[in-house]
């Protein structure tokens, strides 16, 4: 006998809404799964996470979606990684990159040759051995070939978006797969009395809509998972104090570049991504620190081009819900937790969310609370070590304009990440984990960008012998820079592979 199917109703439209729908409605047999989505035309969505990290190609390929198509009606350019302008010190500059450091040479790791070359003055600039950040300097990109045994191809890519037109793709590609959209604004929830399951929502026009499982993508309201189920909120303010953003879009002009940057300021930072239409911009502050008005009007000092909009406010809290899938309801995007932009890291949480999901859907409509705590658990890890890592950020800074800057470097940290700088200040040593998103090149990126030097190498990288290591790093230093050199330019390639229709093919060309 055929059991009836479980019943997924998504709560919240938006970037995570849309992607929760496409994934489910690519992946779950529609015979044994019924997924619908309520979201209201009423509600705005925040709209402001245009900058991706490399899994969200992989997502797009996991539900199959084409790409040139995606990049065309998003107005997407790509990313090979975060350019930091004065985090360690004014005037200094690095970039985070999406890919390796070097190549193999030796037993040990190539940063480890490095930090030897380093010691004795033969080192050129770390970032000149990384493919990805020479070419985002250089302004270039070329789509990666499959050999990564080749210098060439030693990268990822990621995408600037504009995530409302990103919503409106997955919305259109998911209803073309057969995803139901129910308009309507939730006025109501109706839990059982017997096990606090929420039975169903109640909508402003009456209608109500009843599911066994329900996947809360109302943004911060958090109406179900927050609201309904008293998930309580950790805040990790004390660690990441800025709770504010102003955003507004300008016309493009300057450099087509084909990275984020992230400009520290007084009281936070500025990003600026590059899109094929326009710029987004971005202040994100404390509000202990700096006023609404006066983070728009440096915000507004600081564009490209001419804002083509008022400044939007936002407000936050950095934190996450103790525990994201609770009874029979799932938070996935903001309203399971939020870490601030500052690594792109917001559609990645969805990502995870969704994949996890996926593997831990129950069989019937009873949820298993061994399914919950394992999803729980998953996410706390992605959170807790993402913190870590836009902690280190803030932490690791020698400036002296601001009372936030001295905040951060002399706040107490969390133990974990206390131990992995004690760690990389030894030998340079930074531990790979199994699960969490940035590994040993991201950490490697920002320690040696904002002066975090290691006092010594691994005994491993010093068997080799010098002449022979100083040869190999100057080959290599070399390939790359030719390689680069032989690239075409980003808007090169984004005008031949994924020019949005509506854009001239002057609105690509290299400014002068």
């Amino acid at each position: 006998m055929m059991l009836a199917p479980l019943e997924i109703v998504i709560v919240g439209g938006g970037t995570s809404g849309w992607m929760c729908a496409a994934a489910l409605v690519a992946k779950l047999d529609p015979l044994r799964n019924r997924v619908r989505l309520i979201e209201s035309d009423e509600i705005g969505t925040v709209g402001v996470g245009e900058a991706t990290l490399p899994q969200m190609k992989d997502f797009n390929d996991f539900i199959g979606v084409n790409e040139v198509e995606f990049m065309k009606s998003t107005q997407a350019t790509f990313k090979l990684g975060i350019e930091f302008v004065g985090w360690g010190r004014k005037g200094e500059r690095y970039i985070h990159p999406f890919g390796t450091f070097g190549k193999p040479i030796g037993n040990a790791d190539f940063f480890q040759y490095w930090v030897r070359a380093r010691s004795i003055g033969e080192a050129a600039d770390l970032g000149e051995y990384c493919m990805p950040i020479a070419a985002a300097r250089a302004d270039r990109f070329a789509l990666p070939g499959a050999d990564k045994s080749d210098v060439r191809n030693a990268f990822s890519y990621a995408y600037h978006i504009d995530a409302f037109l990103y919503a409106r793709f997955l919305r259109g590609w998911s209803e073309a797969r057969g995803l139901k959209r129910i308009e309507g604004r939730i006025v109501d929830v109706t839990k059982n009395a017997e096990d606090g399951r929420i039975a169903s929502v109640t909508l402003a026009s009456g209608e109500i809509v009843a599911g066994d499982l329900f996947i809360d993508c109302s943004g911060f309201r958090a109406l179900l998972i927050g609201k309904a189920m008293k998930s309580p909120f950790e805040s990790w303010a004390e660690w990441l104090p800025c709770n504010r953003a102003v955003a507004v879009p300008c016309g493009r002009a300057g450099e087509f570049t084909p990275y984020t940057r992230c400009t520290a300021r007084e009281a936070g930072w500025q990003w600026r991504i590059p899109l094929q239409h326009r710029t987004g911009n971005g202040y994100v502050y404390s509000s202990a620190s700096i006023s609404d008005d006066a983070a728009a009007e440096t915000l507004l000092a600081n564009l490209d081009g001419a804002a083509q909009a008022a400044p939007r406010v936002l407000r936050f809290e950095a934190g996450k819900r103790a525990q994201s899938w609770r009874c029979n309801v799932v938070g996935i995007g903001l309203a399971g937790g939020f870490l601030e932009p500052l690594e792109s890291t917001s559609i990645y949480l969805v990502q995870m969310g969704i994949a996890f999901l996926l593997t831990l859907l129950p069989n019937g409509c009873r949820v298993d609370p061994a399914l919950s705590g394992e999803f729980n658990r998953n996410m706390d890890v992605e959170y807790e070590r993402i913190r870590d890592f836009l902690i280190l950020h803030y932490h690791a800074n020698a400036r002296e304009d601001g009372e936030l800057w001295r905040h951060c470097r002399e706040m107490v940290l969390p133990d974990t990440l206390q131990a992995k700088i004690e760690r990389f200040r030894h030998r340079g040593h930074v531990h790979a984990h199994r699960d969490g998103l940035f590994g040993p090149p991201s950490w490697q990126a920002v320690f040696v960008g904002q002066n975090i030097a290691p006092a010594g190498h691994d005994r491993l990288a010093a068997a080799l012998p010098e002449s022979m290591l100083l040869d190999r790093m100057h080959a290599l230093h070399g390939e790359i820079a030719t390689s680069v050199a032989a690239m075409p330019t980003h808007a090169e390639t984004v005008r031949s592979y994924c020019a949005a229709d509506d854009i001239r093919e002057a609105a690509l060309a290299p400014r002068r």
